[in-house]
């Protein structure tokens, strides 16, 4: 029988990097050296995409800080922001921006999720401090060479799922430490995502070029590719090239809590169960897929389960729920048609003596099952050991506060954290592209070890001439 090394965790995958990118480089310059500060100072914040998540990264950025540059290839969306920015200089092609303006000192990327990676890495090759929207990218060497790089250059990261930020995100790895429902065995997370066309849905019929955006700087580093209503504004997610998505759209969200309480790291096995009209170009509608953690410690073996999407039949896919819970409690609502019916999206950590159950996308307000136990166990709380975000809600806040501070806050989403929480939901897309074949995952040599095919979903097959970006040349 062949011996399979146990899943790396978070610790290891660190530890492994460092190894493979030369270690550890100091930053190049900071406000104040390490352990100091100048919390007073104000930044000069650049932002690469203003609408939507944009409009609100920018915002809080923005705090105590000066907005000194705007990027967005929406000419109308750059107008917008500029009447709340009116000092800002403005750009259609953030190169040009992060080239030009040498008062930026660190840079909001929040960018559909194929030009997250250029963006982010042209900023870091200029030594300035990135806050990335999820999932940092959509290909696996994109977000390792994204870990790299920020290592190299010894900026301060941050990705932007703010949930990581909120105090029930602490209670809940508290709860585990404390022993609340026993030794856990499984993780279930599940999603009413995708809420976009995906499947044979997605379309790419052609059409004109809206005046007002520039169609080339939007493609960013993906090839050549004729402009389609199908894929801009918002339906880009459900495409393979552009998107990552249900799975990398909310996995940074729904899995976050889990993963750094019992600090899974990334899996060992990864096998797509069910995957339904997934195409050459787009996403499925639905899918399960399951995930193996050998050897977490404290607990053993633990499996991770993702559902989302409905089934062919309309109907959603969702996890069985353990008896212990009970689901009209659980799952009140005002709509008395919902009661009892599980939430658009949610997960459980199941253990050895009871459930717990969080009916959001982030860690808010989760309770532990049989009720009996909840009570007993919340009568008499463990203490708060882990020291809270000062920020709570607002990753970018955190983000800048960070920067001003030195260096980063050990409980951040910066990217030893978050680069193994991308790659978990990154490597659940790769499993569903070679449905009902179990992945053995070698996480520190990036490589499928047992279907050398499905290698060529890790980086993308092509970039454009003159938009490669690699770590070793930063």
């Amino acid at each position: 029988m062949k011996n399979h090394p146990s899943r790396p965790s978070r610790r290891t995958f660190i530890k492994s990097l460092a190894v493979t990118s030369g270690g550890l480089v100091l930053p190049r310059v900071f406000w104040a050296q390490e352990g100091g500060g100048s919390p007073g100072k104000k930044l000069g914040i650049a932002a690469i995409g203003c609408g939507g998540k944009g409009e609100s990264d920018l915002s809080g950025a923005s705090k105590d800080n000066e907005v000194v540059a705007i990027c967005d290839v929406d000419a109308k969306t750059l107008a917008k922001a500029a009447e709340k920015y009116p000092g800002a200089k403005q750009y259609r092609d953030f190169r040009k921006m992060l080239d030009e303006v040498k008062e930026i000192d660190a840079v909001t990327v929040s960018t559909p999720d194929h030009a997250h990676y250029p963006a982010a890495m042209h900023a870091m090759a200029l030594g300035k401090h990135v806050c990335v929207q999820k999932p940092l990218a959509n290909t696996l060497w994109e977000v390792r060479e994204m870990h790299k790089a920020a290592r190299k250059k010894g900026i301060i990261s941050q990705m932007g799922n703010q949930g990581h930020t909120y105090d029930d995100n602490r209670l809940v790895k508290e709860w585990i430490a404390a022993g609340a429902i026993g030794k856990v065995k499984e993780v279930h997370v599940w999603t009413n995502r995708p809420i976009w066309p995906q499947g044979k849905a997605a379309s790419l019929k052609p059409g004109d070029i809206p005046e007002n955006l520039d169609w080339q700087q939007w493609l960013a580093a993906t090839p050549d590719h004729e402009y389609s209503p199908d894929i801009h504004p918002f339906k880009w997610r459900g495409f393979l090239e552009w998107g990552a998505g249900a799975f990398g759209d909310m996995g940074c969200h729904l899995i976050d809590a889990a993963s750094w309480a019992l600090d899974l790291g990334v899996p060992r096995f990864v096998t797509a169960t069910q995957v339904d009209d997934l195409t050459d170009i787009a996403w499925p509608t639905g899918s399960i897929v399951k995930m193996e953690f050998p050897n977490v410690a404290k607990h053993g073996d633990v499996t991770l389960t993702w559902y989302e999407g409905k089934k062919p039949d309309g109907t959603p896919y969702l996890p069985p729920f353990p008896e212990v819970i009970d689901m009209v409690e659980a799952f009140a609502h005002k709509d008395a048609a919902k009661v009892g019916q599980p939430s658009e999206g949610g997960w459980m950590i199941v253990g050895t003596e009871g459930v717990l159950l969080n009916k959001a996308d982030q860690a808010r307000d989760p309770k532990i099952w049989p009720k009996k136990r909840h009570e007993e166990f919340t009568a008499n709380p463990p203490a708060k050991t882990l020291e809270r975000s000062p920020k709570a809600g607002n990753p970018q806040e955190e983000w800048t506060l960070a920067i001003k501070n030195g260096k980063a806050f050990p409980f951040m989403s910066q990217f030893d954290y978050s680069v193994p929480l991308t790659e978990l939901t990154l490597i659940g897309g790769l499993a569903m592209r070679v449905a009902g074949k179990r992945i053995e995952w070698d996480s520190k040599n990036l490589n499928v070890v047992n279907l050398p095919d499905a290698n060529r979903f890790i980086k993308r097959a092509k970039y454009r001439a003159g938009w490669e970006y690699s770590s070793d040349k930063i």
